[in-house]
């Protein structure tokens, strides 16, 4: 089954981007509109317009429209269906898609999606994201439990600067178009949930075994690189949890 989430990826105030203990951001490009067809939720008529991560493990998509019913919308690669990119004869490119509601993902049913470009890059972005979603399908362990549990309250912290900054090489396969989309986002936007990912990514993941698998890639030491706690971290409300085929190594301790 599809699943994805609605403002469950954004702080409070829907100001900053929120990622998970081991999540990569890939890309990132602002300039981006986000529609949706056959979903009658007032949150969902009208156009968006935000910016757009392309992450390890899914798509986040930010609204500039903080203080409205629609901050963000997530979609897991695993979830998603039908993605094409439609080069229209007339009118400019668009990606399209459809993926279904979570529980506790704040709306219920389906959901057709479609995303623009006004200022170009529909196909590279498109093509990045295809190949991530081939990827990820091909990471999931096929006796894995289902993806989403609930959860105790989780916190956030802070992420340095250069855990976002774009990828200097392949990840793990994945090359990102970093020439199209040179962009990172602002500095003190982006915060680190201390919960891995509830679902693979495009790194391996060690073949699920009753919650006594392996870890999943770490990032260099165990760490986040170059991070100071801030300090205090953030409550956020229930998020479901991952299941328990892998971990993403821990943030650093928060004193």
């Amino acid at each position: 089954i599809s699943r994805m989430s609605l403002n469950n990826s954004t702080t409070p105030d829907g100001r900053g981007v929120l990622v998970y203990n081991g999540e990569v951001i890939l890309l990132y490009t602002k300039n981006v509109v986000m529609s949706f067809d056959s979903n009658s939720q007032p949150s969902f008529k009208g156009k968006k317009e935000g910016a757009l991560y392309l992450t390890s493990h899914r798509i986040i998509f930010a609204s500039l429209s903080s203080g409205g019913p629609f901050r963000s919308f997530a979609m897991p690669f695993f979830g998603l269906q039908e993605v094409k990119l439609e080069q229209p004869l007339m009118g400019s490119n668009y990606l399209k898609g459809h993926i279904q509601a979570l529980p506790g993902g704040n709306f219920d049913g389906e959901v057709k999606w479609r995303l623009s470009f006004p200022k170009g890059g529909c196909i590279d972005f498109g093509t990045a994201l295809l190949q991530a979603v081939n990827m990820a399908a091909r990471q999931r362990p096929t006796n894995a439990p289902p993806s989403y549990y609930p959860t105790m309250p989780a916190t956030y912290v802070a992420a340095p600067a250069n855990y976002y900054k774009p990828q200097s090489g392949p990840y793990y396969g994945f090359v990102a178009p970093t020439h199209v989309f040179p962009d990172r986002p602002a500095d003190g936007n982006v915060y680190v949930y201390d919960q891995p990912p509830p679902y693979p990514g495009i790194a391996p993941v060690p073949a699920y075994n009753d919650g006594q698998g392996g870890s999943a890639p770490p990032y260099p030491a165990g760490t986040l690189p170059g991070y100071a706690p801030p300090p205090q971290s953030f409550a956020v409300p229930p998020y479901p949890a991952p299941p328990q085929y892998g971990e993403a190594p821990p943030l650093p301790q928060k004193h």
